[in-house]
């Protein structure tokens, strides 16, 4: 099942999402996934697995598993190069043997100090707070974005992490509209103003950590889970399903993409098995009702400053 974007290619709804996932692992984790129906891969320069996703695509390629054509590849520009969109997109081109991307996303609204393309370390100054480079405008990177799709590199460009300003801003100086903006959105952080306002102006939404990133997000940024949630618990059992299914079949209602993240077959299964059921408008209002306004994601931790504040 897939939706159609503003630019006229189709991006299917359930993705796979490979952060976090060791290079080792990601061969059986790919083709698990193809086989089990995954058309759609969510990448990042930043994930630094882009040259192993890249070995089990070809493998994919090669032995007929699969078709280019039949595969939906997003990856992300990342931060340190906003300066360097052109060889940042030919570099993870490159790793992930491909000759064109379906999806390219400015990863996070901002531009740090230059560490070389390709490389993804988030340079911090003597104080460890992230060095942000004032010279490079998120216009100027949009527009260089822009060159991506006239040079045939790339589809569809995106914006990714962006609130309903940054967004706005876009759509002002855009000569390419963003076909996407890719957050995190799940029910305990609905952000229901800013998916509406995306999808009023023709933007899809990609919902990253869909599930509200679970186990890794508690130890990495002491955040709360809610697949955990007594609602949501209790909708799972009404619908004989697990709660992770109610959170994604939420998400597909809302007409927001998910890109759920497993590197376990089974779970991998029960993510792509959302589309033969459906939440009643009753329950739909009800996963309303358990919004925490709780971001899971919080790279704060990491940078020393509050890119959301």
């Amino acid at each position: 099942m897939a939706i159609t974007l503003n630019t006229g290619f189709k991006m299917p709804i359930v993705g796979l999402g490979v952060w976090r996932v060791e290079g080792k692992e990601i061969r059986d984790l790919i083709i698990n996934s193809i086989n089990i129906g995954y058309r759609h891969f969510d990448c990042a320069a930043d994930y630094r697995n882009e040259s192993e996703v890249g070995e089990a695509l070809s493998e994919a390629f090669r032995t007929g598993l699969v078709k280019r054509e039949d595969l939906f590849i997003t990856t992300k520009l990342w931060n340190s190069d906003h300066g360097h969109v052109i060889e940042a997109c030919k570099d993870s081109l490159k790793k992930l043997q491909l000759d064109y991307l379906d999806l390219y996303l400015v990863h996070f609204p901002v531009a740090t100090k230059h560490t070389g393309v390709g490389t993804t370390d988030s340079a911090l100054d003597e104080d460890g707070v992230l060095d942000i480079d004032t010279t490079i405008s998120l216009e100027t990177t949009w527009h260089a974005m822009e060159d991506l799709v006239s040079l045939g590199l790339v589809r569809s460009i995106g914006i990714s992490n962006c609130d309903i300003f940054l967004t706005r801003d876009c759509l002002a100086y855009s000569k390419v509209k963003p076909a996407v903006n890719q957050i995190e959105t799940h029910p305990y952080f609905q952000r229901d103003s800013l998916v509406k306002f995306c999808q009023k102006h023709g933007i899809c939404v990609t919902a990253h950590t869909p599930l509200g990133g679970a186990a890794a997000n508690i130890e990495w940024f002491g955040s709360v889970s809610c697949l955990d949630d007594p609602v949501l618990k209790d909708l799972a059992k009404k619908y004989n399903r697990t709660v992770a299914q109610i959170v994604l079949r939420w998400g597909i209602q809302r007409n927001t993409f998910v890109i759920p993240k497993s590197s376990k077959v089974e779970r991998l299964k029960e993510n792509f098995e959302v589309f033969d059921f459906e939440l009643t408008k009753e329950d739909m209002d009800l996963i309303k009702t358990v919004d925490k306004k709780h971001r899971t994601n919080q790279p704060a931790k990491l940078w020393g400053m509050d890119l959301y504040a």
